[in-house]
């Protein structure tokens, strides 16, 4: 085996998106040595920097609201599951240490400007401009990354496990994909910030890096999953006619904002014929928009390639460049132009209420191993709200450092000891096999498997078939990684890659079948109801070579907030 790299730190973070590079200055500012590093180009990759809607918080700027409306607001949408008031309580905190870092939070006579959103009861998320609110975080949070003394950065590191030893996290073992060789990392504290899994699916809005790769590390090491089968499919993700340089989840804040209206193949409203009329406002929650396109879909009624038309026709053309801005001028490249035409759309797969488990420390019970944004699960229950997304990031990345820090002041000793690491780093340099299987094409196959078998709406049909296929997939995959392990190797990668992949996939399959009711984004064709015996988190654990699960009572549902209290605390502060 080549020699491994060896790395020493304080806090190791794993992932550079909005939550890792939060907790990376959270942690440098708490006096850690921090090493943020990344499979990608550091700042670059991950779901933030590709958000391009709002970020839900309850500033009370403009309309009086209070941090406990928007928990309430969030427990609604996730169907009781949630465990949310770290989400909710610190986010007016972060938003205005965003505004001090120079983010550029839209304004109007001085004040940060709330625009409402499905699922909230008043308007409470902020933005920067049209698109661009992922983009400004991500470039904020990159120049404070850089202002910020303690902090090394190493992109092209793809982090293939993490080493424990004594019961706890110390390092990780990793790929260095520039030169194919091994790295072991030391470090007191290791944060997880890898974000969801949308990769799995064929049609998706993530990153290419999306894979569930910090749920996979995590549930190896030891630490729980929790709400594994709620997948979020973005009812409205872009289909039709194609559109080249823009993200296809763009059209949900013109929707809302213009009223856009959802049609069907016959030109026809149809979202009151499923019980989720939006009586003109357009403001249906996801998840019922998404089973109102797929049956109209199934029933024969969809569009040419095989979704919904969102039309803005109605809408003056300068109500639409207001709202719109230079898009419209983006979208007139792609031959669309929006006072003539409708657009087609569809569900994609586009963000994971599942995740790793983790207290409001941020921290799993395995000492050592914390968790930040999407790669936490639990807070967002069945359906995560609308703009909660970048909240979470946030919140739960400057939590996940400070506590990092704080761990990390109380050591004396580094916990990392090499022998601990040498499993892991042999299936990074050792030898694989040269004929292995095409593994592009087993990552599409796994794709549709979960797309068709594990999608919006599921049935114990189509989910044991799943279970069996991921288990083939598995077989086929084998327990060595294949390709020479030499620079930029990405045969090796795919195959880490789809190693985790296929655990992922596994855990959500089998937790949606285990569910036998329907939840917010978890429908069971063959379980329609929502049942009170199953308001239950599920957890899942690492035994042995297998999933195991159990269920856990979340805690009892808070009482809906007193507004007039509540809204004086807002209009107070």
């Amino acid at each position: 085996m080549t020699e491994p790299m060896h790395v020493e730190t304080d806090v190791l973070v794993i992932g550079s998106g909005g939550a890792g590079m939060y907790a990376a200055i959270e942690a440098a500012q708490s006096g850690a040595r921090v090493l943020l590093v990344d499979r990608s180009l550091i700042g670059r990759g991950g779901a933030t920097v590709m958000a391009q809607m709002t970020v839900a918080v309850a500033l009370g700027s403009q309309t009086p609201d209070h941090w406990a409306c928007h928990l309430h607001d969030t427990l609604q949408a996730g169907r009781g599951l949630c465990v949310s008031r770290l989400l909710c309580e610190e986010a007016p905190d972060c938003i205005r240490q965003m505004d001090a870092w120079g983010v550029g939070w839209a304004r109007k006579d001085g004040r940060i400007v709330a625009a409402q959103a499905p699922g909230h009861a008043r308007p409470r998320c902020v933005y920067v401009d049209f698109l661009n609110t992922g983009p400004a975080v991500s470039k904020t949070l990159r120049a404070m990354v850089n202002k910020t003394s303690g902090i090394r950065k190493a992109g092209d590191l793809l982090v293939t496990d993490l080493v424990k030893h004594a019961e706890e996290v110390a390092g990780a073992a990793a790929l260095h994909l520039t030169s194919g060789a091994p790295v072991a990392i030391a470090a007191k504290a290791t944060i997880v910030a890898t974000g969801g899994l949308t990769r799995l699916y064929r049609r998706n809005s993530a990153s290419a890096n999306m894979g569930g790769d910090g749920y996979a590390l995590a549930l190896r090491a030891g630490a729980p999953l929790i709400d594994m089968e709620f997948v979020q499919f973005f009812p409205i993700g872009h289909l039709a006619p194609r559109l080249i340089g823009m993200d296809p989840i763009m059209w949900d804040p013109f929707r809302y904002k213009l009223g856009g209206r959802l049609l069907n193949g016959l030109g026809q409203e149809f979202t009151s014929q499923y019980g989720s009329s939006e009586d003109g406002a357009y403001m249906l929650t996801r998840d019922l928009a998404t089973y109102a396109i797929i049956k109209e879909v199934e029933a024969g009624r969809g569009s040419p390639h095989g979704g919904a038309f969102l039309s803005f026709e109605h809408c003056p053309p300068a109500e639409l460049r207001a709202a719109f801005g230079p898009v419209i001028d983006r979208l007139a490249i792609n031959a669309i132009d929006l006072t003539k035409m409708p657009v087609e759309v569809a569900p994609i797969a586009h963000y994971h209420m599942g995740g790793v488990a983790a207290d409001a420390r941020m921290e799993t019970e395995i000492p050592g191993l914390l968790v930040a944004g999407e790669a936490a699960g639990g807070a967002n229950g069945a359906n995560r709200l609308s703009g909660n997304a970048v909240t979470e990031a946030l919140v739960f990345g400057r939590r996940a450092g400070r506590s990092a820090a704080a761990r990390v002041a109380r050591m004396t000793s580094q916990p990392f000891r090499p022998p601990a690491a040498d499993a892991a780093l042999d299936l990074v340099a050792g030898d694989g096999a040269a004929n292995g299987p095409n593994s592009a094409d087993m990552m599409l196959r796994l794709q549709s498997i979960m797309a068709d078998d594990v999608g919006p709406f599921r049935t114990r049909e189509r989910l044991e078939r799943a279970i069996v296929r991921i288990g083939d997939l598995a077989g086929e995959l084998g327990e060595r990684p294949f390709g020479d392990g030499r620079c930029f190797d990405m045969r090796r990668v795919d195959w880490f890659d789809l190693r985790n992949m296929l655990l992922v996939a596994r855990a959500v399959a089998v937790a949606a079948l285990r569910r036998t009711e329907s939840r917010g984004a978890h429908q069971r064709e063959d379980f329609p109801g929502m049942l009170p015996e199953w308001r239950v988190n599920q957890v899942a654990r690492w035994r042995d070579g297998a999933i195991e699960f159990v269920s856990m009572i979340p805690p009892p549902y808070p009482p809906p907030p007193a507004a007039e209290g509540r809204e004086g605390v807002a209009a107070a502060q």
